[in-house]
């Protein structure tokens, strides 16, 4: 019985999590909210980050500056399309998004969002649970595993899959605190 196999797919799924979590806006200007916009560079869509230099030069701001001034009105339209809830301001030189401070009631809907996102996680640590668990059961079927093997290997699958619900539950509430406090 392979854990390692078990363990990288529920690593896989935490840093999905964690990919997620870091795109959702808790008040301060975060660059990494523009990892899914993309650009037509010359036919290819592009991030924007290898196309312009992305800053976060005050704690509500993010400063966006093309290497090719041409691309300016592109990362604008791609920027209003993408619906981060932000206009972007362009002087001609460079973009400039400006974050909002953040009520109370959009708070609690953006720590909403954080929990339904940890759920999906959690769904997905089972899913690779129960598929290691039925692989377990089909090898002690085809006798490749005795039965206290199974039960064996089933406990340790169990353990494997408490401590990274535990790793979710924490990653969620440490963004939960970060919206809540800024």
């Amino acid at each position: 019985m392979d854990f390692n196999n078990v363990e990288e797919r529920m690593n896989k799924t935490l840093g999905v999590l964690t990919n997620n979590l870091a795109e959702i806006r808790a008040g301060r200007a975060n660059p990494a909210i523009l990892n899914k916009v993309q650009v037509d560079y010359y036919g290819t869509p592009t991030p924007i980050n290898q196309v312009a230099g992305v800053s976060v030069p005050e704690a509500r701001l993010i400063v966006i500056q093309p290497w090719d001034t041409n691309l300016l009105k592109e990362i604008e339209r791609e920027l209003i399309k993408a619906d981060l809830g932000i206009n972007p301001n362009n002087d001609g030189k460079v973009i400039r998004l400006s974050f909002p401070e953040l009520n109370e009631e959009r708070r609690k809907e953006i720590v909403k969002e954080v929990k339904k996102i940890g759920e999906d996680s959690k769904v997905a640590v089972r899913s690779v649970r129960r598929d290691g668990m039925d692989e377990a059961k089909a090898m002690q079927k085809n006798g490749e595993m005795s039965e206290d093997e199974l039960k064996a290997a089933e406990d340790r699958i169990q353990k494997i899959t408490d401590s990274k619900i535990a790793e979710i539950d924490k990653i969620v509430g440490d963004k939960e605190k970060e919206v809540m406090s800024i």
